[in-house]
């Protein structure tokens, strides 16, 4: 009877699995179970080797999945190159600050050597971003995969969809629930900005002659971090990096929601999330509890790569990242 049991449960599994690899009609952790087996493990050895190179690029690849599923969808979009420079890479949000297109080419490359024209770009960024956060500290969430690669790319639509760093609470719940993410998804990915670097031109609005009153401070921010800040941020100088933002900036952990607590989150976003009582709850948990923000980032993670995910022969697997296949 067990020996029956232990058949049945295998061809449960093969049915399942070779349902969802050939239907293309939803993500799947077994996607490439028969054509790329090692997938996981290749992007993974790979992003460690970045990673180990530059810990920044930690940030860097989290912030592309998340840059390229808030427009069009998880489709690798965010990857394509415009000669016109109208692609979303071109967009004031993320050019110039966004990284890591040379990585995930490297990535993609070497998945190809494998795998030739088998995982698209999208299901890379994915990954990336997971075993990027990983590498720094943080918890393993499995990814699903099946994505298919999209093939426009908007400058106008990344302006419009990008959550900005100066939205209030309701404007971030709004940008949020654009997308299919509620107000808790929206608190606990903020908590990616533990990891995170930011330019000046963010903070200086707080630092000096706030809301247009000579002199004044964003009384929001601890008066202490504000002084340092502006040691770390002339008012002319709006390039230079301000460097962490939170006290363990090279390590995945929820200091970062220690810090918004303290008054002492970079952003003018960072400090909404606790002008709500909503958000005041979910950061107060993620502070006190690291297991629990591990577990819930995880699963918000998963819910952002499902936006708008292109399947079967909704998209393509690109060659290369950064252009459309030719045929």
């Amino acid at each position: 009877m067990a020996l029956a049991g232990s058949r049945c449960a295998l061809v449960l599994f093969t049915i399942l699995l070779m349902t969802a690899v050939a239907s293309g009609a939803k993500l799947s952790n077994y996607y490439y179970y028969r054509t790329c087996p090692n997938v996981e493990t290749i992007v993974r050895n790979k992003v460690n080797q970045i990673v180990t190179a530059d810990r920044g690029m930690a940030p860097g690849l989290l912030r592309l999945h998340f840059h390229d599923c808030f427009v069009r969808g998880c489709d690798g979009s965010v990857l394509l190159d415009s000669a016109s420079h109208t692609a979303e890479k071109d967009a004031p949000p993320n050019f110039g600050s966004l990284r890591g297109f040379a990585e995930v080419d490297a990535i993609k490359a070497t998945v190809e050597s494998a795998c030739p024209g088998v995982v698209s770009c999208a299901d890379i960024l994915a990954l990336a971003a997971r075993d990027a956060v990983v590498k720094v500290g943080g918890k393993y969430w499995s990814v699903p995969l099946g994505r298919k690669d999209g093939f426009t790319s908007s400058l106008v639509e990344a302006n419009a969809s990008l959550p900005s760093p100066f939205s209030t609470f309701s404007q971030l719940v709004q940008n949020f629930a654009a997308v299919g993410l509620n107000a808790k998804d929206m608190v606990i990915l903020s908590g990616g900005h533990t990891i995170g670097q930011a330019h000046c031109a963010v903070v200086i609005p707080r630092l000096y002659n706030f809301n247009g009153v000579p002199g004044a401070t964003d009384p929001s921010l601890d008066p202490t971090f504000a002084n340092l800040l502006r040691t770390l941020c002339p008012s002319d100088q709006p390039l230079t990096f301000v460097g962490q933002m939170d006290a363990t900036n090279a390590t995945f952990d929820n200091k970062y929601f220690k810090a918004v607590q303290s008054r002492r989150g970079l952003f003018p976003s960072d400090a909404a999330l606790i002008t709500n009582s909503f958000g005041r709850r979910v950061v107060s948990i993620a502070a006190k509890n690291p297991g629990s923000f591990s577990a819930d980032f995880g699963k918000s993670m998963v819910k952002m790569g499902n936006i708008r995910v292109l399947t079967g022969a909704a998209g393509e697997v690109r060659r290369v990242c950064s252009a459309v296949n030719s045929n």
